[in-house]
């Protein structure tokens, strides 16, 4: 990749953030008094903060396409510098953890995207890796399912590795977990939901990427504005 296509990705920004997972809205309606989304209200996200460098269009996408598709690993580096600089420099963090793979779709891909990340990741900012999470049953790729498949797609997925390896890595600590991309967030709540039963502290999701809803908010209060409209 030449450098100008490597430069080309912008910063995600908006208006207004979700307070808890960063989820970015056109207006403050979809936000409580305290600055949190509907999903964190009603805790249906096992994680406690999430950051993300952009949005998962355009040449960020292709970039990500390219090096989880593809197979150009090499990519995995610069995608990293991004994850860095989406990354909060006031957190401190015990354990750089990936997302896993199942065995048998990592076999097939030839390797973990995340796991890539997370190893730059721990490298630059001198953070222990410790794949301390591992699938517990396969799952069916969430691309093409609704959310609330996606939801039931990953519960219970994932596991930490053995009940005492699990306490002595995550025990009281908190957990900076790594993906490529954040659709929903099913997947990694899954995964912090497992960390915070092996005892972790608190979980922050880092992802190059995240699906812009903010198109959400701004349907519902349509909706709800229009008079005589069935939702």
């Amino acid at each position: 990749m030449c450098p100008h296509c490597l430069a080309a990705p912008e910063p995600l920004s908006a208006d207004y953030f979700c307070a808890s997972c960063r989820t970015p809205f056109r207006n403050s309606y979809p936000l409580d008094r305290e600055g949190r989304c509907a999903l964190c209200r009603n805790g249906m996200r096992g994680f406690d903060a999430a950051y993300s460098y952009g949005a998962y269009e355009g040449v960020l996408r292709d970039l990500i396409h390219l090096y989880k598709y593809s197979r150009i690993q090499t990519l995995a580096r610069p995608l990293a510098g991004l994850l860095v600089g989406a990354l909060p420099r006031d957190e401190k963090f015990d354990v750089v953890t990936p997302v896993p793979l199942h065995w048998r779709r990592q076999w097939q891909r030839g390797f973990n995207q995340s796991e890539l990340l997370a190893r730059e990741i721990a490298r630059r900012c001198s953070i222990p890796l410790r794949k301390v999470l591992r699938r517990a049953r396969p799952t069916a790729a969430q691309a093409s399912l609704s959310n609330a498949d996606r939801r039931h797609n990953v519960a219970a997925a994932f596991v930490c590795r053995g009940s005492a390896f699990g306490r002595h890595q995550v025990a009281r600590k908190h957990i900076l977990l790594i993906d490529d991309v954040m659709t929903t967030g099913s997947t990694a709540a899954s995964c912090a939901l497992a960390l915070k039963r092996g005892g972790a502290a608190r979980v922050t999701l880092l992802t190059i990427a995240r699906v812009d809803r903010r198109m959400d908010g701004w349907r519902m209060q349509t909706s709800q504005s229009t008079p005589g409209r069935v939702s």
